[in-house]
């Protein structure tokens, strides 16, 4: 059984009424007030529109219908929609039928599915296929998991990621990250596609991420928010030094030999929620706050490899430029197509980098 410690962490019981969690005697009060009442099923609130995959009735159709009258009923806490116990069936079924446990896991973000496809000997995933998985939505995600060898490392790819405003939680969007992270992944590979708000970058550039600014997090909405298990990492992350300094350093050099270095800068992402673009007084925000580029995703799955104490390296590639004075200029507006255009564009560079980074920390390992 699984109970919560005074540290609102996850305590199991051994069946004999003992848990190995600790506990003062005490319940912690964010629980006390919600003992009488009826948590919905993991599959209830977890998906696009407050479903899933053979949902079960949800909380809104349970109360019109008249089930559990009488209870109260409450959205199950983030941290409890993907439990330790079914994240690690989802782990052993990819290692199992993949016969490889990965050291690296990519995410590839709007356009950058072709970084899934330089990949060797791979075994391929559709996502409607892996148990209690999430499915993709947005063009210019596949929608896939590969897994083989890259430069001599096992790797494993996300073709395709989960967005915050397809309706996912945060912590269902960053779930398969934990995946990796128990399929036996150290490190983690973030790519996504960006609006610049820097002057000094233009499209096609390359942005290693060395910082970020959590807008949704200062919304109160973290995928790690509800009972820790610490069995995951512990519940209080820092995140000062998310991404890894080394590789940021390493991807400068490697862009230096590419010939690509007046291209590759070092900044600070932000992550708002979209699907909408952003206001020109949105972005002046961002720009004060020190924000460099921007964009949909990424920031809560680093929060989620750093919680599990994986290694992170990220960048992002400009694909439009913000605009952040006013203008009638309808062809100042960002658009989708234009972003999946740039991607498409810049692909060969985007797989390059990330090839010989991988390169590097198989052959470090090696010696």
């Amino acid at each position: 059984m699984t109970g919560y410690n005074s540290n609102g962490e996850v305590a199991t019981s051994n069946g004999n009424g003992h848990s190995n969690g600790h506990s003062n005697g005490h319940k912690t009060a964010d629980y006390t007030a919600q003992e009488n009442a009826t948590m919905c099923s993991r599959d209830c609130c977890s998906g696009p529109g407050g479903s899933n995959k053979g949902a079960a009735t949800s909380c809104t159709e349970k109360k019109k219908s008249g089930i559990g009258n009488g209870e109260k009923i409450i959205p199950t806490p983030q941290s409890l929609l993907y439990p330790y116990e079914v994240i690690q069936e989802i782990a052993d079924f990819i290692t199992k039928g993949s016969g490889m446990r990965p050291k690296i896991g990519i995410i590839c973000g709007s356009g950058l599915g072709s970084l899934a496809e330089i990949i060797q000997d791979p075994k391929i995933f559709e996502y409607e296929k892996i148990p209690n998985f999430p499915v993709s939505t947005v063009e210019g995600h596949a929608g896939k998991l590969v897994i083989g060898t890259l430069e001599g490392a096992t790797v494993m790819a996300m073709q395709g990621r989960f967005h915050f405003y397809e309706g996912y939680p945060l912590a269902k969007c960053s779930m398969p990250v934990r995946v990796m992270k128990l399929c036996g992944v150290e490190y983690l590979f973030a790519t996504n596609a960006a609006g610049g708000i820097n002057p000094r970058y233009a499209v096609g550039d390359i942005m290693l991420m060395h910082d970020h600014v959590n807008m949704l997090g200062f919304a109160g909405n973290s995928p790690l928010q509800g009972p820790n298990d610490p069995r995951f990492g512990p519940r209080f992350p820092a995140l000062v030094n998310s991404y890894n300094k080394e590789l940021i350093n390493k991807a400068i050099e490697i862009g230096k030999t590419m010939g690509i270095e007046s291209n590759v800068h070092v900044g600070v992402y932000s992550c708002l929620g979209g699907p909408n673009y952003e206001t020109i007084a949105e972005l002046k925000a961002l720009r004060m706050m020190g924000v460099d580029a921007v964009g949909m995703s990424t920031v809560h799955e680093v929060i989620t490899a750093r919680h599990c104490d994986m290694k992170v390296f990220a960048f992002s590639l400009i694909t439009n430029k913000c605009a952040t004075e006013y203008s009638d200029k309808k062809d100042e507006e960002a658009n989708h197509e234009e972003v999946m255009a740039v991607a498409k564009n810049r692909q060969k560079a985007c797989c390059e980098l990330v090839a010989r980074l991988v390169r590097e920390i198989h052959s470090n390992a090696a010696s």
